[in-house]
């Protein structure tokens, strides 16, 4: 036993003397720069291991590897407005062979630091083969020691996508279409968010909504915060928007309702359990997602579908909702979560248990069209947001004149999937100058009448 091994030898250096680091740490540092006798290196665990490259990046793999390299890696903080509070971080990478490759990396209300965090990870891919896609998932998040938190998976994220863009391109195909995609050749089905602000806009917006196609809107109870035991005045308030709005839109169009986490499991309860007659598609994040068994006690008072995950990192951050049934949908983020690769594994995870997919994405273009691709080859996927309103706005238009078409904009109710290879989209580095980084800002802080913190 290791243990054993550790105490015997402790034992014995403290009568020679003798260092134990080599043969009980076993850390790389030493196995780097001490020798075993005969001038040999040692050929434990951490043999050959340096601090910034890996043997993969050393050459000693090169006969089955590609033949491309990465050769630079950019970060992009792009502010379409100055005081924006999620400018987008981009992730360009470049390589030996031309081909470049772009993701993101956009963390709401922390753009500074997850820039430098994907800056902090250069050492992780420069030199590397971008066709090894799972390799460097695993190295930049294991390698980081402490386990990945929203700043980190952002940072993975932006990479990841990046590498998937590289690896599409490189061998001449949608990424969509390596996932095993398409599973619909109409596209990938979505929503819009209502943004109207009263019924007579909402009988507008379903008469845009039939007339384009679109089968599905979100939108969130009214009440900008509430209590942890909230008034019957506040909870009424919040039920009656929901039953407009179901009036308004009619029975044909499907519902989901953000609450934010701005309720507690009490108050939560109450609210889905008057609402089940809407037959809303679902209702996302009812309480804060922390606490998997505060949600579970929602679930077990309500019928209609529950959905959270937006703030969830990798496939492990979300074992226990899924192992503990709590959920039947969910979102997580491809800009945060760990980028196409964690989305896809949560996907697999969720569809052996019987539940489904609806990701997040509330960010910039590149995300959202990296969400498609997997969207694509999903077989437990439900419907995809787009944090935009049924007519374009002004940072669809910026989409627009950065890409060449209308990103992230629905046909007959459903995002068309490219042809083209990798993410399926051009980017050059002029198009983003226009709107330089304004700086990281931070997000809404919202408060109680009593002046105590809100969710939002």
């Amino acid at each position: 036993m290791r243990r054993r091994g550790f105490l015997g030898g402790m034992a014995g250096a403290m009568m020679a003397g003798k260092a134990l680091a080599d043969d009980c740490c076993e850390l790389p540092l030493f196995a780097q720069n001490r020798g075993t006798p005969g001038g040999q290196q040692p050929q434990g665990r951490f043999a050959g291991a340096s601090p910034t490259t890996s043997p993969w990046q050393e050459g000693q793999h090169d006969r089955i590897l590609s033949k491309v390299r990465i050769t630079n890696m950019k970060t992009f903080g792009v502010s379409l407005t100055p005081q924006s509070d999620r400018p987008y971080v981009f992730v360009k990478l470049e390589t030996n062979a031309g081909v470049v490759g772009w993701g993101e990396a956009t963390l709401e209300g922390k753009a500074g630091a997850a820039m430098a965090c994907v800056n902090d990870f250069r050492d992780f891919v420069i030199g590397s083969d971008p066709i090894q896609v799972e390799h460097h998932w695993q190295s930049m998040y294991i390698h980081s020691f402490y386990r990945a938190g929203p700043v980190i998976g952002s940072a993975i994220s932006g990479i990841n996508q990046a590498l998937w863009d590289l690896r599409g391109k490189i061998l001449g195909m949608p990424v969509y279409k390596l996932l095993g995609g398409p599973l619909d050749p109409r596209g990938v089905r979505g929503y819009y968010h209502t943004q109207a602000r009263n019924m007579e806009e909402l009988h507008q917006l379903r008469e845009t909504a039939v007339k384009d196609g679109v089968t599905c809107f979100k939108t969130g109870p009214a009440g900008r915060t509430f209590e942890w035991i909230e008034t019957h005045a506040q909870i009424d308030g919040a039920i009656r928007s929901l039953q407009n709005i179901r009036e308004a839109l009619g029975p044909d169009i499907d519902i989901a309702v953000d609450f934010h986490a701005k309720t507690s499991p009490s108050v939560a309860s109450v609210i889905v359990k008057e609402i089940e007659p809407l037959n809303l598609l679902f209702v996302e994040e009812l309480c804060p997602p922390e606490n998997v068994k505060a949600m579970a006690r929602i679930a077990r008072r309500s019928t209609t579908p529950i959905a959270t995950g937006e703030r969830l990192i990798a496939s492990y951050g979300c074992r226990e909702l899924i192992e503990m049934g709590v959920v039947d949908i969910l979102q997580t983020d491809i800009n945060h979560v760990g980028g196409i690769t964690a989305v896809w594994k949560v996907g697999a995870m969720a569809a052996a248990s019987g539940i489904s997919m609806a990701p997040h994405n509330c960010e910039g273009p590149i995300g959202g069209l990296a969400t498609i691709n997997v969207d694509s080859a999903m077989p437990n996927f439900v419907v995809q947001e787009v944090c935009s309103g049924v007519q374009p706005g002004p940072q669809e238009k910026i989409w627009e004149e950065w890409l060449g078409f209308p990103a992230m904009r629905m046909v007959d109710g459903r995002f068309p999937l490219s042809d083209k290879p990798g993410l399926g989209f051009e980017l050059s580095e002029d198009a983003l100058k226009k709107y330089p980084f304004g700086g990281t800002k931070p997000m809404a802080r919202v408060f109680h009448t009593d002046g105590s913190v809100a969710e939002w």
